[in-house]
């Protein structure tokens, strides 16, 4: 498997990936506003200028090819998107794509790295590290935990 930084032709496949997964995954959990905010944050439409402008960063995992994980941050600091595909569960894929927004955090000399995990995820953050800084908040029918992610700068990360 190859970690790399997508370029805008990868851009819908990312996209379309990221709803997927949201749809299996976290869209039991979430109210009909919470499905339509997240669908209009990841529309085409409205990543696509932030993508070009590098205000939102995507890394992907490829199989042979094949789009099977996505990162985005925003900031470098900032993950807003973590989305495996089914079937690539609990393989480490997810740790792998954290290690790129880790090392890239390191580069930018940030001290943290921050997320609002849903609740489907925070057992995942939680194993790579991150700690809730707040209790679970719903803004917009999104349902999500703030946490952090404190980097130890002595270390250097390999992905």
């Amino acid at each position: 498997m190859e970690i790399k930084k997508l370029e805008q032709i990868h851009l819908k496949d990312a996209l379309d990936l990221i709803l997927n997964v949201f749809m299996e995954f976290q869209a039991p959990d979430y109210s009909i506003q919470g499905i339509l905010e997240f669908k209009k944050f990841i529309a085409y439409d409205n990543i696509i200028e932030k993508f070009r402008n590098n205000q939102m960063l995507f890394w992907g995992c490829f199989k042979e090819d094949k789009l099977v994980g996505v990162i985005s941050t925003r900031n470098t600091n900032h993950i807003c998107l973590l989305f495996v595909k089914k079937e690539f569960h609990k393989r480490g894929i997810a740790k792998k794509l954290f290690n790129v927004v880790l090392n890239e955090s390191i580069f930018n000399e940030n001290n943290e790295i921050t997320v609002n995990s849903s609740s489907y995820a925070t057992d995942i953050y939680h194993h790579l590290g991150f700690i809730d800084i707040d209790k679970e908040q719903i803004i917009d029918g999104i349902c999500f935990t703030p946490m952090r992610y404190i980097i130890n700068s002595s270390r250097t990360y390999i992905y």
